[in-house]
């Protein structure tokens, strides 16, 4: 039986396959182990051990990797499989390791959140539990969940935020959410997530007329509408290019569209320095996102958007967090979601009909609270308590 670790760190995508939070969450263990015993719980899609090892890093940090079955492009039905086993590992390195605290994500939710929760009761541990999405309303917006099970999960979760030492989540709105859903007297702090880190991305004088988006191409980014609008606009005759990176249920309606127009580019998956170049060649970045899901979730590319320097094109509502992000941030424009509205704003850009003097391209205040550095010192302070640490 191993010495109790100190901390251990649960989340199912990590580093290297997932460059943002992965990296994040691996500098976070990594300078924790300086002074506790860190055991990080992870899903393994890239042979991690072997990366760790080539690159020095991980240093003094214990890992339990658990092989991946799944993708983000993998269906729903076996996802949920594939999160149940996670659920089984994860229990089972937490009685081997008996962490004294715990941090975990929603990633996967519910299920996992709720066996830390169990453990900590059992073991008198803590956790902290970071909320990326709320679960299981982010779900039910793609999918509606039979209404028994969704009553059940949502008890479930409720339960868990309540039991939490501290909640994280990522915008004032998903922290009221989850004040109102689950009546939980914990603190709920409000982190941002980092931004890819653009090391090693070049500069351009001057940008390509057009438009990128990077990330998933899944059920919340409105794929349907963005490729209806981009048709509408194409065959009015417009001359901007759409370049695309990413994985999800819709990269073949991508694909199928970069192989009808020239103006098209699908790049399928790249990895994180090519995805922020790609942005940072364009003028612009596309931003669709459902509305509904705003209240539960916040798009994660979002964060290296603004590093790029494009202006950022939301597809949303007005009175979504998004397009409040947007504008009183001053980096780009809020379209409603419809195809037409949108083909037309494709077209006012390429006429130049668009004012964009009154918008940031400078972003550094911004930047700053974005970059890596202040989401480890922020999730330091969040989870490194004086009883932990002493």
């Amino acid at each position: 039986m191993p010495r109790r670790s100190d901390l251990a760190i649960i989340n199912r995508s990590f580093w290297p396959v997932y460059p943002v939070i992965g990296e994040a969450l691996l500098r976070f263990a990594e300078n924790a182990a300086c002074q506790l015993r860190v055991s990080v719980i992870l899903q393994d899609h890239a042979d991690i051990r072997s990366a760790l090892s080539q690159q020095g890093r991980g240093k003094g940090v214990a890992f339990y990797p658990c092989k991946a079955w799944t993708t983000s492009a993998s269906g729903i039905a076996r996802r949920i499989v594939d999160a149940a086993f996670f659920m089984i590992w994860v229990m089972g390195v937490l009685l081997w390791n008996r962490p004294r605290k715990v941090y975990v994500s929603t990633d996967p939710p519910v299920l996992v959140p709720f066996i830390v929760m169990v453990y900590a009761k059992l073991f008198r541990a803590s956790y902290v539990y970071h909320l990326q999405d709320i679960h299981p309303e982010a779900t039910n917006v793609v999918v509606p969940v039979n209404r028994l099970i969704y009553r059940c999960l949502r008890w479930i979760d409720g339960l868990v935020m309540r039991q939490a030492s501290r909640l994280i989540t990522i915008t004032r709105e998903m922290a009221d959410e989850i004040c109102r859903r689950s009546g939980t007297h914990a603190d709920v702090v409000v982190l941002s997530n980092p931004a890819v880190s653009f090391e090693g991305v070049n500069p351009v004088s001057t940008k390509r007329r057009g438009f990128s988006f990077c990330g998933n191409a899944g059920r919340l980014q409105r794929i349907p509408l963005l490729v209806d609008a981009i048709e509408r606009y194409l065959d009015a005759g417009g001359s901007l290019e759409f370049a695309f990176a990413g994985g999800g249920v819709f990269a073949p309606a991508l694909e199928r569209l970069a192989n009808q127009y020239s103006q098209v580019h699908y790049y399928g998956l790249i990895s994180a320095t090519e995805a922020a170049q790609l942005n940072a060649n364009y003028e612009w970045a596309l931003l669709p996102i459902e509305d509904e899901v705003t209240r539960y979730a916040f798009p994660s590319k979002s964060s290296s958007y603004v590093f790029s320097g494009a202006f950022i094109l939301a597809v949303c509502g007005e009175q979504t967090s998004v397009a409040e992000w947007v504008t009183s941030n001053r980096l780009g424009l809020v379209v409603e979601p419809e195809a037409g509205a949108l083909a037309n704003t494709f077209a006012r850009i390429e006429e130049g009909s668009i004012e964009t003097d009154d918008l940031d391209s400078d972003r550094s205040e911004l930047k700053r609270g974005l970059s890596f550095e202040c989401f480890i010192e922020q999730l330091s302070h969040n989870i490194l308590d004086r009883n932990l640490v002493e």
